[in-house]
């Protein structure tokens, strides 16, 4: 499909808002004035109103009745010397090529050399036959200026009077010219406009004109009073009917277009209060269609519809609002913070503030624009407060409201946050299939795999039964593979990212005994301990920790059968695990009385991981100094605690030391740096 752009209709059958017949009664009209000695009629209405369709729909009456209907652009021309000049060449020209006008073209050509200067010569115009030479153009000049202006305009009269019928001249867009180029055009038509049989008809916007015409004492409608003879004032458009082409021209623009999610139930009132308020006429329904067009292909379907057609309106109709949004992202996205107590930082409010001032006489649209599209922006113009829990239902319907999904419609560039969303929503599709699930996980870049995890949160709302156990053991299954991140002080920490997902999994379950039977399903395919090991602390009763999702009994044994296994593990098993320090120190802390008691092997390779477990680097940087140091500690004692007294970890370490490879060296000084006695000082000083 190809939209028309900004371009005029030219045939009645395109005529969506009902003018025809108007059009051909104002052709009737004209053609039944008296233009013996010639006639100016107006067609007036605002830019945009639909003046050139509504005189090419005119036309088909005139040529009807063998009218002649000829253009003149006055854009093509400038100065009032070029523009007279021009005016007789291209009459002339467009009457010469029609075989029972030719005369009168001679007569148009003839007077119009009379107002020529020399500087058109080299740039002959196509009235000129090929092959006329300068020498003899410049022979007829001089020869018609003996002859004298009244002689010529006496026989072009008469040919006019001859030919019997009014030839129409059409002036379009003279509101468009600068206020003396208006002003030159004006006094053009008052030079021609007595010839017999000549009726001009003159497109323009009155007030643009009457501006243009004003001199110091006479007004400017005086003056077109005296020029016009006839005006029609261009019907206006009826509001209902303005709404519904423009609703035909957004369906017809999006036909087949991809486009995201939509909501029928705000799209009403986007319509009527952002984007309807910016339509004045149909030439504003041409280029929002035109826009959206080109625009709504190119968001992938990663923004809601009524979202992305209300910031398209915004663009097209408000840019100097829509150049502010770049700077506006964290006004128009950050949500009310519980810890600020209420209280938000003044410059988000200054930006927001900011965008309905340069809004000017559409503040109301911005103001509803921040209602409909940015909630949590509501609260800076005394409307409703929206917290942090909403973010999710955001980013899940690609609402603009999501600061990840406005970067992208700005930027058109989807950043981590937006591509991990969308990874994520993909991987919801495949959490029924354990192994698709996690044929797709670890495609993804390692680095990716847990942004992409902590995003199937937003899906929250919509797990299924037959989902949570493959996507629990997959889960689970990923969790040792992933890097630890060194985050701030509010991110979560990559088990915590897991647990929180497949925590929503099993409790979506909603039944204790479902969940219990999951938790039976799940346990025997988890590869790890500590897999295990947080499988068992989502569901059971360990403070803090616990979410008590299945009884009681059931959760002790889980724990229980857990510790047998941990005492049961291979030094290769242990050593394999990524939180093996903690795994060795609950099984030794939580095991009751009837349990045995749990025996660290003295393996070298098994002390040396439980080293490497217990370390940890602490960040250090000073005041004003944006270097950071950091410093290798161990948790210490940890580790006696597991061993039962430092003298058994002195010996292991000792041990360690001899069978230490050269990369562990490093680890080992560490160690004996403790067993000398030294520890790390107040606030990780040394």
């Amino acid at each position: 499909m190809a939209l028309a752009g900004d371009n005029p209709i030219r045939r009645a059958e395109d005529d969506a808002l009902g003018r025809a017949s108007v059009a051909r009664s104002f052709a009737r009209q004209v053609m039944s004035l008296d233009a013996s000695e010639g006639v100016v009629v107006g067609v007036l209405g605002p830019w945009g109103s639909g003046k050139t369709s509504f005189i090419n729909l005119a036309r088909t009456e005139f040529d009807a009745a063998g009218i002649p209907v000829l253009d003149f652009n006055p854009w093509m021309f400038s100065g009032a010397e070029q523009l007279v000049e021009s005016f007789f060449i291209e009459v002339a020209a467009q009457l010469r090529v029609r075989r029972d006008l030719s005369d009168l073209g001679k007569g148009f050509e003839d007077y119009g050399e009379m107002f020529s200067g020399m500087g058109w010569l080299p740039l002959v115009g196509p009235w000129i036959e090929r092959g006329r030479g300068a020498s003899k153009v410049l022979g007829r000049i001089l020869q018609a200026r003996r002859e004298g202006i009244g002689g010529r305009r006496a026989k072009l009269e008469r040919a006019l009077v001859d030919y019997g019928k009014p030839l129409l001249i059409v002036l379009d867009d003279i509101d468009r010219l600068a206020s003396s180029e208006i002003r030159d055009v004006f006094k053009l038509v008052r030079l021609t406009a007595s010839f017999p049989n000549i009726a001009y008809v003159l497109a323009f916007d009155r007030a643009r004109v009457e501006g243009a015409l004003a001199e110091q004492g006479v007004s400017g409608r005086d003056y077109l009073e005296k020029i016009l003879q006839v005006v029609v004032d261009l019907p206006s458009v009826p509001p209902n009917v303005l709404t519904h082409q423009l609703l035909a021209a957004i369906n017809e623009a999006l036909e087949g277009v991809e486009s995201g999610p939509f909501d029928k139930n705000a799209w009403p009132d986007v319509l009527m209060e952002i984007i309807r308020p910016l339509v004045r006429n149909m030439r504003d329904v041409r280029r929002y269609a035109a826009a959206i067009q080109g625009t709504i292909p190119t968001l992938d379907g990663c923004v809601t519809l009524a979202d992305a057609l209300a910031l398209e309106a915004i663009r097209v109709f408000l840019p100097d609002v829509f150049s502010l949004l770049s700077d506006a992202i964290d006004a128009l996205t950050t949500t009310a913070s519980m810890y600020a107590g209420g209280r938000d930082s003044s410059h988000l409010k200054d930006r927001v503030d900011g965008l309905i001032e340069t809004a000017g006489g559409h503040a109301s649209v911005i103001r509803a624009l921040i209602a409909r599209i940015f909630p949590a922006a509501e609260r800076h113009v005394g409307g409703s407060h929206y917290g942090a829990e909403w973010e999710a239902r955001w980013l899940k319907e690609r609402r603009l409201a999501h600061e990840d999904v406005l970067r992208f419609y700005l930027e058109r560039v989807a950043g981590e946050g937006m591509k991990s969303f969308l990874d994520a929503e993909q991987a919801r599709g495949f959490m029924t299939s354990r192994e698709a699930l996690d044929r797709f996980l670890r495609s993804l870049e390692l680095s990716r795999q847990q942004d992409v995890v902590a995003a199937l949160e937003v899906f929250e709302d919509e797990f299924q039964p037959e989902q949570v156990v493959p996507a629990t053991i997959v889960l689970l299954n990923l969790l040792p593979d992933l890097p630890e991140r060194e985050g701030g002080m509010f991110d979560f920490g990559t088990s915590l990212v897991v647990t929180r997902v497949t925590l929503r999994l099993l409790r979506s379950l909603k039944d204790p005994v479902l969940v219990e039977h999951a938790v039976e399903e799940i346990l025997p395919e988890l590869v790890s301990l500590s897999s295990k090991h947080e499988l068992i602390t989502t569901v059971g009763y360990r403070d803090g920790a616990g979410h008590k999702l299945v009884s009681e009994p059931a959760a002790h044994q889980y724990e229980r059968a857990w510790r047998e296994e941990v005492r049961a593990a291979s030094v290769d098993d242990l050593i394999n695990e990524s939180d093996l320090l903690r795994i060795l120190l609950l099984t030794k802390k939580e095991a009751d009385s009837t349990e045995d008691a749990l025996v660290v092997s003295d393996a070298p390779a098994l002390t040396l991981a439980l080293l490497a477990k217990a370390r940890t680097d602490v960040r250090q940087q000073t005041m004003g100094n944006r270097a950071v140091r950091r410093q290798p500690r161990l948790a210490w004692d940890a580790l006696i605690e597991l061993y039962g007294e430092e003298a058994t970890l002195g010996k292991r370490i000792e041990d360690a030391k001899a069978a230490c490879p050269e990369e562990s060296a490093d680890l080992i000084q560490l160690a004996e740096k403790y067993l000398s006695g030294w520890r790390p000082g107040e606030f990780g000083d040394d």
